[in-house]
């Protein structure tokens, strides 16, 4: 089963790897263009074109005028970890991995994203491992990336 997964993240990463930016931008936006605010409420919302913001020069979308204000207020509390890319790639394999952005956790107050699509849900490999150790590992991993 692990080399299968293994098989699937080297296949995504040839996509994303390409992608020189400290975000994944697909869809145009961080998150996929999805609400960074809303993950904090427990809630995985598409923003809107029409409450778009740009901070750290990358387009962030939200689905109120009352998020955006919220995240103007304190970005970086709201900005996914490893720029929105697949948490568990970043701790596993120090790959860049596209996500699906209604798999999500906020872990000690931070968003971290996954990847979940063809029968491989990363965040319940990260739960069922040692989620605290693999964030270590994603952390050294993703500074090694952005040197």
């Amino acid at each position: 089963m692990k080399k299968l997964i293994l098989f699937v993240f080297a296949l995504i990463s040839l996509s994303v790897s390409a992608q020189e930016t400290s975000y994944n931008l697909k869809r145009g936006a961080v998150a996929n263009g999805y609400d960074v605010v809303a993950y904090f409420s427990n809630k995985a919302i598409r923003g809107s074109k029409k409450h778009t913001y740009t901070y750290d020069n990358v387009s962030f979308r939200f689905s109120s005028l009352k998020n955006l204000t919220t995240f103007k207020k304190n970005p970086k509390k709201y900005i996914p970890q490893y720029g929105g890319y697949c948490a568990y790639a970043i701790g596993i394999k120090g790959e860049k991995v596209g996500i699906n952005p209604k798999t999500f956790e906020i872990r000690d107050g931070k968003l971290y994203l996954f990847y979940n699509s063809w029968g491989t849900n990363t965040l319940n490999m990260w739960l069922k491992e040692n989620p605290d150790e693999l964030k270590k590992k994603a952390d050294q991993k993703w500074a090694e990336i952005h040197k």
